[in-house]
Parts: structure tokens; C-alpha cells; sequence
């Protein structure tokens, strides 16, 4: 089972987080997310940078491009500015997002670009 890590909401870190695991971030990150596992941005946090995941889950704000190789999940509260690039996106009412999106085509439907 891999293990979530977690920036609280009252932290500001900036950087870059890489590895296997679930990144949980309550708080501000700037700087680049690249994990195998799912990255969720809880409602009131900020990401500024690129996020690349299996699953990503947005609540919050991110300023950047999002690169899921599952999924990308932009609920009520949630706002994307920056691309998305997903096999599956699921957007919510209420939700905002300013940028290109590009799902459902799977790795092989965008080589011919």
C-alpha cells in the first residue's frame, strides 16, 4: 500500500516532489509534481507548476498542466489554469478551467502530432 504524504494547509513549500506515492497538499507548493501515485489539492490549496500523476484530484487551484495517466477530477470548487492531458476527465458544476484539454484519446491517439 503506498503511503500519502501530505502538506498541511498552513505550509508554503517550494520544489519539487517526485516518487511512487500519493501526494495529499492542503497548503501552497510551487514547483513540479511528478509521482506514480494519485496527487489530490484540497479546496483552498495552491499549486503552481506541473502536476504528473495516475490520478489527479483537484478541489483547489493549480496554475500549470496537469498529465494524468488515468484520470483528472475537477470538483465543484476546483480551478484548472494550464492544459490537462487525461485518459479519463471528469468536470464538475461550479468548477472553472481556462487551458486545453486533451482525454480520452490513450498514449497511442496523440503520437500523430
Amino acid at each position: 500500500l503506498a503511503k500519502e504524504s501530505l502538506i498541511a494547509g498552513d505550509i508554503t513549500i517550494e520544489g519539487k516532489i517526485e516518487g511512487s506515492g500519493h501526494v495529499r497538499i492542503a497548503g501552497r507548493f510551487k514547483g513540479d509534481v511528478n509521482v506514480q501515485g494519485n496527487v489530490t489539492i484540497e479546496q483552498g490549496a495552491h499549486v503552481t507548476g506541473q502536476v504528473t500523476a495516475a490520478t489527479v484530484v483537484v478541489s483547489g487551484e493549480v496554475h500549470g498542466n496537469i498529465h494524468a495517466t488515468s484520470r483528472v477530477e475537477l470538483l465543484e470548487s476546483g480551478v484548472i489554469n494550464g492544459d490537462v492531458k487525461a485518459a479519463v476527465l471528469t468536470v464538475a458544476a461550479g468548477s472553472r478551467m481556462r487551458g486545453q484539454a486533451d482525454f480520452g484519446w490513450g498514449e497511442q491517439g496523440s503520437a500523430g502530432r
